[in-house]
């Protein structure tokens, strides 16, 4: 698995899902649309963590630095 996300990429990936994670705590994001985007959230988290993102390979795609 190569990586495809850049720093940037994984930042702004990661507020999202915490804005998204405080939006469903204080209740604005209730019943299944929460429930939704907080999977949506957990996904988000989880591919910045690990810097791969599927789509992005299937699309070919890619935000990472290239090293020479």
């Amino acid at each position: 698995m190569k990586k495809n996300m850049g720093s940037a990429d994984r930042l702004i990936r990661t507020i999202i899902a915490l804005i998204i994670v405080v939006l469903f705590l204080m209740n604005y994001l209730p019943g299944t649309l929460g429930v939704v985007l907080m999977v949506i959230a957990g996904i988000l988290v989880l591919t910045s963590l690990v810097s791969f993102c599927p789509l992005y390979t299937i699309f070919g795609f890619s935000t990472a630095s290239k090293k020479k």
